[in-house]
């Protein structure tokens, strides 16, 4: 599909600003970041006014990325060609910052942000969250009460997401219930999705499962998944089969909780239960997709995926990281293979 976009792109006699807006959203929703920022840069070069909705469409696209170099250059470009930041510019640009690895630049678009509102906060408290900084995002929440703003679901959702990925048991249990009872904000199955989440990466699955039962929203294919993917952590096959149940029963098609179990019972030495699994993801003919990261070495973005061989470069890498696990293994490590799927076309 994105293909033959590019294809009508390409053959239009001439391409006015949303054309080329619409070209650089495509790219970047289908997770090919580096082709939409190759569009921008292209725009640049032709001599085009970019407006502020063709730049938001730039920033996410470069949040997706996870360049911070590109990140600096895109704000730059903002800067130099004198933007009116808008809430919404400055509200992705945050956003940009924190999936690109520097909080600290998120946080200073935040504090130069006039008019704050909800998603503002919200994504400024996010952006902690996929840090690991769940102190800091609840520090937050004062703060924006005092300025007047109502926090909202994904307010709550951030905040959750944050006290899950923080250790902070507890303070996401008041942060729930003041969601719940203070802000009359009724939880959804992705905010008791992540309460799941959280007790079960704590190990607290009674408290979990007390949860789940007294829950007044249904469940669904989500929440189940984090309990199961909390009985990897912990190595809870009982639980894990109860979960695993659940998702059979809704016929889930996510490859990954099946992935999931099947490395719970390798874990376990229970081959009989993991062929039994990896047959019936061939039967309902499910793969999970390889994952895909990106880095980026003398400003230049290079896209890999797991067993990639598609790099012009792939033989050199390769050798490069034998030679590295080589020193790791004198130094002492040794690798965790206890969740290595034994089929690589089934890598999780």
């Amino acid at each position: 599909m994105a293909e033959m976009a590019r294809k009508l792109f390409d053959e239009m006699p001439q391409r006015d600003l949303v054309a080329w807006t619409v070209m650089i959203g495509s790219y970047a929703e289908k997770e090919n970041a580096g082709e939409a920022l190759a569009l921008f840069n292209q725009m640049r070069k032709y001599g085009f006014v970019l407006d502020r909705i063709t730049m938001v469409t730039v920033v996410n696209a470069c949040a997706k990325l996870g360049s911070l170099n590109k990140a600096r250059e895109v704000h730059c470009y903002i800067i130099e060609n004198n933007f009116l930041i808008n809430t919404i510019l400055s509200t992705a640009m945050i956003d940009m910052y924190a999936k690109c690895g520097n909080v600290d630049a998120a946080r200073e678009v935040f504090n130069s942000t006039k008019d704050k509102n909800v998603v503002t906060w919200s994504t400024m408290i996010a952006a902690y969250g996929y840090h690991g900084q769940g102190r800091r995002a609840l520090d937050l929440l004062p703060d924006l009460l005092r300025s007047g703003i109502l926090p909202n679901k994904i307010t709550f959702m951030s905040l959750l997401y944050a006290c899950s990925h923080s250790s902070l048991v507890e303070d996401g249990l008041r942060v729930f219930s003041l969601m719940r009872d203070v802000y009359n904000v009724h939880p959804d199955v992705k905010h008791c999705t992540c309460v799941v989440d959280m007790l079960g990466r704590a190990g607290r699955f009674k408290q979990a499962l007390k949860f789940m039962e007294e829950m007044d929203v249904e469940k669904d294919k989500g929440l189940w998944g984090a309990l199961l993917g909390a009985c990897r952590i912990h190595k809870r096959i009982d639980l894990a089969e109860r979960a695993a149940k659940a998702l059979l029963e809704m016929k889930s098609d996510n490859p990954g909780h099946y992935a999931l179990l099947s490395n719970i019972y390798a874990n376990a030495g229970r081959w009989e239960e993991m062929a039994r699994v990896r047959d019936l993801m061939a039967c309902r003919k499910l793969k999970k997709l390889p994952g895909w990261t990106w880095i980026e070495v003398e400003d230049k973005v290079h896209r890999f995926g797991a067993g990639d061989q598609s790099h012009h470069q792939a033989d050199e890498i390769y050798a490069a990281l034998k030679n590295l696990m080589g020193i790791l293994e004198l130094a002492g490590y040794v690798p965790d293979t206890n969740y290595v799927l034994h089929d690589a076309e089934e890598g999780v």
